[in-house]
């Protein structure tokens, strides 16, 4: 097989949308994990209310009399918060994907053709009183011999880099969480 036949039966369609299919996936998948993350603790499961936590802590209050006094008072405050304003909600965008694929092919063909032709005569000649005799031998010889090897080395390598970043809020979320943030309050707790 030839070395451009051997590259030609490699399955590039597989071999390259095959990963970026993944890629695709993968970033469907993360949307769908920052969608179940702002449901599942951002809202009551039930009522679709956002989950708010309240703190509570000290204040110190400055108050003026009518001489000019002023007086601090330490004072209880309850804030409540959206508890979805105070975690990072995951958002994972597949910044970049390289594919490099490597393939390596060596062949080898060695043929070796070896000949050899081998002629042997004799001429030997008798006198004498009788009839004269001469005796001739000849002998003739051809030997081929051929032989052929082939060998061929394949090596593949797929390396597929992915790197994914934490992508900014959409726009659709930043005001969500800009009309959970005007929910915060605060106020002084009840004695």
């Amino acid at each position: 097989m030839a070395i451009g036949d051997e590259l030609s039966s490699i399955d590039f369609k597989s071999m390259i949308g095959g990963p970026l299919d993944a890629v695709v996936r993968a970033q469907a998948q993360s949307a769908q994990t920052s969608v179940d993350f702002i449901k599942s603790v951002g809202f009551e499961q039930d009522t679709n209310i956002p989950t708010m936590v309240t703190f509570s802590y000290m204040k110190p209050i400055e108050t003026t009399d009518a001489q000019g006094a002023v007086t601090v008072t330490p004072t209880k405050y309850d804030l409540t918060v959206p508890i979805l304003t105070m975690l990072p909600i995951p958002f994972i965008r597949v910044e970049e994907t390289t594919i490099d694929f490597n393939a390596k092919i060596n062949s080898v063909q060695e043929s070796t053709t070896t000949s050899s032709h081998d002629l042997n005569t004799s001429l030997s000649a008798k006198g004498g009183w009788g009839p004269v005799s001469v005796k001739l031998s000849a002998s003739y010889s051809y030997k081929k011999s051929t032989s052929a090897s082939s060998k061929t080395e394949r090596t593949y390598s797929l390396a597929i880099h992915v790197r994914a970043v934490q992508d900014e809020l959409p726009a659709g979320t930043e005001k969500l969480l800009g009309i959970l943030e005007n929910a915060i309050k605060e106020v002084p707790s009840a004695p």
